[in-house]
Formats: structure tokens, C-alpha cells, sequence
């Protein structure tokens, strides 16, 4: 049960501090990506407030699960679509891995996140 906390908030916390850096999405290299990627100027800046409201919505304790359920709902279809749109424009492998990785640590914590509320 320990080992399961623990796993829990390190991939969960991972993803978040990640998450945290859509505030930057005014940045030139932020508007630079996602040019390159195709993606409008305005989706950009949706799915960084998403991104915001998913931090706020995984990170806090008092949230009731059903709406965590629809946090990890979110960042799933984010990463998955960024792993798409990677192999699409012909990126480097490692732009698509980091998407990758970061979707299996989203896994992780989505998994460890359903034994903790079985187990209480």
C-alpha cells in the first residue's frame, strides 16, 4: 500500500510539474512548436489552460474522483494526440518518446490512483 502511495504521487507529481509549464505558452519557442506541429494559436493556448485546470483537478486531494477520472480523460487524449501529430510532421524519435513516456507515467498513476481507492 506504501509502495503504491508512493508511486502515485511521484508520476503524478512528474506529470503536473509538466503540466505546469503551459504557462509558458505565450513563449517564442512555444509559439515556434506549435507552428511547426500545425496547431492553430488559439488551440495552443486551450490546451494550456486545460492543462492548468487537469494540474489543479489531479494535485489536490479534496477533489472528488470523478472529476479526476475526467483529468486523466484529458491528458490522455492531449499526449496521444501529441504523439499523432509528432510522427505526422516527421519529428525526431525523441519528440515522440517524450510524449510516449509521458503517457505511460499518466498510465501509472491512473492505475496506482484506482488501487488506493480500492484499497480504502
Amino acid at each position: 500500500m506504501k509502495t503504491t502511495k508512493i508511486i502515485y504521487w511521484v508520476t503524478t507529481s512528474i506529470i503536473c510539474l509538466f503540466a505546469s509549464t503551459a504557462i509558458f505558452m505565450n513563449s517564442e519557442m512555444a509559439k515556434e512548436g506549435t507552428q511547426h506541429l500545425g496547431i492553430p494559436r488559439w488551440l495552443g493556448l486551450e490546451v494550456s489552460i486545460g492543462q492548468l485546470v487537469g494540474l489543479v483537478l489531479l494535485i489536490v486531494p479534496a477533489v472528488p474522483a470523478r472529476f479526476k477520472e475526467w483529468a486523466y480523460v484529458g491528458f490522455g487524449i492531449m499526449y496521444l494526440t501529441a504523439i499523432n501529430a509528432h510522427i505526422s510532421v516527421g519529428d525526431p524519435l525523441g519528440n515522440t518518446i517524450m510524449a510516449a513516456v509521458f503517457f505511460g507515467l499518466l498510465l501509472t498513476s491512473y492505475i496506482s490512483f484506482h488501487k488506493l481507492k480500492e484499497a480504502k
